[in-house]
């Protein structure tokens, strides 16, 4: 059963290794309207904290998950059988 559960739980996070590949992708995407934005604003303070703003959320969107991975995998190898 314990074998059973680390193949799983492996599995599982190679398949969100991928999701974050994707996510990370999914962040510059998202990031080019906000730098076009504040680029044809004029880059007027309100803009350009508006942009730090969008792009702070975009980047813990795609940051969090690479920490909760990073724990994850490390919590998954603790408990692999010897």
């Amino acid at each position: 059963m314990n074998a059973t559960l680390h193949m799983i739980l492996g599995a599982l996070l190679k398949l969100g290794g991928i999701a974050i590949a994707f996510n990370e992708v999914r962040g510059l995407v998202l990031a080019a309207p906000v730098l076009y934005g504040m680029w044809t604003s004029g880059g007027t303070a309100m803009a350009i904290w508006l942009g730090f703003c969008a792009l702070g959320g975009i980047a813990l969107s795609v940051i969090v998950p690479l920490f909760a991975y990073k724990k994850l995998d490390k919590y998954v190898q603790s408990k692999a059988p010897a």
